[in-house]
C-alpha cells in the first residue's frame, strides 16, 4: 500500500456528532475555521444568560449574597477563558497533527507488508472519534458524575452565591444557578471530557502503532530513529494546558477571595495539575518507547560490530605496518572514514528511548503554570508590591 492510500489527513478533532452539527449551525467548516464565531456562540449560550438572570435577580454586583455574578472570578475565567481555549485547541490539534499518519509511510518506517495494520488503526481511530455512542457516554458521565458529584459536593463554594443559596435543607439553586447547573456547567464539562477522550483516541493509535514493527534508523540525526516529528505533536496541546491552568487559577482566586485561602495553600494541587497535564500529554508518546529501545541495543551492536571490524584493519594497515609503499598516509580518506564511523556510533549511543526531551516537558509544565501566575500579586498588598518594584527600578 502506497502512503496515499491513507487518507491524506489523519485529524484527531475533525469528527463526531457535536462537529456535524457545528457545521450544519454554520459555526464550523471542513477545517475547524471559524473558532471566533464557535466561541462567541457557545458564550452566549453559557455565560450571557447567566449575565442575564443574575441582573434579574438582583445579583449582578450585590444583593443578598456574598458572591455576586460579576465578582465571582471563577465562571467568567471559565466560560470567558477556558472554554475558548478548548475551542481554539481542536484548530490547533487538527493543524499540527493531521500528517502524522501519513509521515508513517513517507518515511518508510513501516513496511509493505505491515501497512495494513496501520491503516487499520488509523480507520479505527476515525470509528472512535465519529461515535455517537461515545458521545451519548460523556453526556451521561458529565450530568451523573460531573454536575451531581463533583460541582456540587468538591467545587461549589461553601457560601451564599448568585447561583446557590445554602439552606437548612441543603443549597438551593437560584434561577440563574439552575441555567448554571444544568446548561452552562455541562457544556464545558462536555467539553472537556470529549478532550480526555480525544487523548484516549491518541494513545490507542500510538499503543497499536507500537505493536507494528518499525524500521527505525539508530544513526538518524533526530535521535529517535527516524520519530523525531512525534515529538513536536505535544506542543500541539499548549492551549489546553493552558486552559488547565486558567481552570486552576480561577478556581483558586474564588477561594483566596471569597474564603481566606492563600496561594501557598494550593501547592499540592498546583504540583498536582502540573503532572496530570504533562503526563495526559507526554504519556501516550511512551508506547514507542520499547520499540526505541530495542533499536538502540541492536543499532549498539551492529555498529560495534562494524567499528571492531574497521579499526582492526586500520589498526593493522596503518599502525602495525600493514601499509605497502606505496599508500600514503596523507590524503588517504581512512581516517576521516574512521571519524565518521565514530560520529555514527556516537549518535547510536546518544539515540534515546523516550520520544519527548526535557525542554519540552519544562516548556508544557510552564504553559500550564502561567495562567497562575497572576495570583502571586495575592500575596503581598499591591502598595508593598509596588514599593518593592519601585525599590528595585529606582
Amino acid at each position: 500500500m502506497s502512503a496515499d492510500r491513507l487518507e491524506p489527513d489523519f485529524s484527531l478533532v475533525l469528527g463526531g456528532p457535536l462537529y456535524q452539527l457545528l457545521r450544519r449551525a454554520r459555526l464550523s467548516d471542513n477545517a475547524l475555521a471559524l473558532v471566533r464565531r464557535r466561541v462567541v456562540a457557545i458564550s452566549m449560550i453559557a455565560w450571557l444568560p447567566l449575565l442575564l438572570l443574575a441582573a434579574a435577580s438582583g445579583q449582578l454586583l450585590g444583593g443578598d449574597v456574598a458572591v455576586p455574578f460579576l465578582k465571582d472570578v471563577e465562571v467568567h475565567v471559565k466560560f470567558l477563558v477556558v472554554l475558548p481555549l478548548l475551542v481554539l485547541a481542536e484548530l490547533v490539534v487538527h493543524q499540527r497533527m493531521r500528517g502524522v499518519a501519513r509521515t508513517f509511510r513517507e518515511r518508510n518506517l513501516v513496511a509493505d507488508d505491515a501497512a495494513a495494520r496501520l491503516e487499520a488503526a488509523v480507520a479505527s481511530a476515525y470509528r472512535l472519534r465519529n461515535s455517537i455512542t461515545a458521545e451519548l457516554i460523556l453526556i451521561a458521565i458529565v450530568y451523573l458524575v460531573g454536575i451531581t458529584v463533583v460541582w456540587r459536593h468538591y467545587t461549589a463554594l461553601d457560601t451564599a452565591t448568585w447561583y446557590a443559596i445554602p439552606g437548612a435543607d441543603g443549597s438551593r439553586l437560584t434561577l440563574a444557578g439552575t441555567w448554571y447547573g444544568y446548561v452552562s456547567l455541562p457544556i464545558f464539562q462536555f467539553l472537556l471530557c470529549r478532550w480526555y477522550f480525544r487523548i484516549l483516541i491518541w494513545a490507542r493509535l500510538l499503543w497499536q502503532v507500537s505493536r507494528i514493527e518499525l524500521a527505525l534508523v539508530p544513526t538518524h540525526p533526530d535521535r529517535l530513529g527516524g520519530l523525531g516529528f512525534l515529538t513536536n505533536t505535544v506542543y500541539a496541546f499548549v492551549p489546553l494546558l493552558l486552559a488547565h491552568g486558567a481552570l486552576l487559577a480561577g478556581t483558586i482566586a474564588n477561594r483566596i477571595f471569597y474564603e481566606g485561602s492563600r496561594l501557598t495553600d494550593y501547592r499540592l494541587e498546583i504540583l498536582l495539575l502540573v503532572i496530570f497535564v504533562v503526563c495526559l500529554v507526554v504519556g501516550p508518546l511512551l508506547a514507542l518507547s520499547p520499540q526505541l529501545s530495542r533499536a538502540k541495543r541492536a543499532g549498539l551492536a551492529d555498529y560495534g560490530t562494524l567499528a571492531q571490524r574497521y579499526v582492526r584493519a586500520f589498526d593493522g594497515k596503518w599502525v602495525r605496518g600493514g601499509a605497502s609503499d606505496a599508500d600514503e598516509l596523507l590524503g588517504s580518506g581512512d581516517i576521516q572514514s574512521l571519524a565518521d564511523l565514530g560520529n555514527s556510533y556516537e549518535i547510536v549511543r546518544g539515540m534515546r528511548v523516550v520520544p519527548i526531551s526535557k525542554e519540552a516537558v519544562f516548556q508544557l509544565g510552564v504553559a500550564t503554570l502561567a495562567p497562575l501566575v497572576p495570583l502571586v500579586l495575592t500575596m503581598m498588598p499591591l502598595e508593598e508590591l509596588l514599593r518593592k518594584l519601585l525599590g528595585i527600578i529606582f
